[in-house]
C-alpha cells in the first residue's frame, strides 16, 4: 500500500526547502558582503582602526573601544566561517542550516499533537 498523496507532497514540499535552503547557505553566502553591518559601523564612529604589532587597535573614541570579545568568539562557526578558515563560509551555512533542521525537527516532533489515547 503506497503512502497518501498528501504524505508524499508534504514530503516533496519538505525536500524541496531543505534543496533550497541549503544552496542558498551553501552557495549564495559567498556573495555576502564582508564589510561591517550596520552596528559596527556606528560604533566605530569616531575612532580610526590602526594595524600594530599585536593586531588591529582602535584610536580616538568611540564605543567599540569598551567592546569585549564574545563568549563563543573561539567556537567552531565563529565568523560564520568553519574554525575561522577563509572560504568556509558556505560549509559553515550548510551546517547551520542542518543543525537548525535537527533542532526544530525534534521541538516538533516533541510538541506534535497526538490523537486521545483509547482505554
Amino acid at each position: 500500500m503506497s503512502a497518501p498523496v498528501g504524505n508524499r507532497r508534504a514530503a516533496g514540499f519538505f525536500l524541496g526547502f531543505l534543496a533550497v535552503a541549503l544552496l542558498v547557505a551553501g552557495g549564495l553566502s559567498y556573495f555576502a558582503s564582508p564589510d561591517p553591518d550596520g552596528l559596527d559601523t556606528v560604533t566605530l564612529h569616531g575612532c580610526e582602526v590602526v594595524e600594530t604589532e599585536a593586531g588591529e587597535q582602535l584610536e580616538g573614541t568611540c564605543i567599540a573601544q569598551n567592546a569585549d570579545d564574545h563568549a563563543l568568539a573561539d567556537s567552531p562557526l565563529a565568523d560564520y566561517a568553519v574554525g575561522g578558515g577563509d572560504g568556509t563560509v558556505g560549509l559553515a551555512g550548510v551546517i547551520g542550516v542542518l543543525v537548525t533542521l535537527v533542532v526544530a525537527g525534534g521541538l516538533f516532533w516533541l510538541l506534535r499533537r497526538r490523537p486521545p489515547e483509547k482505554r
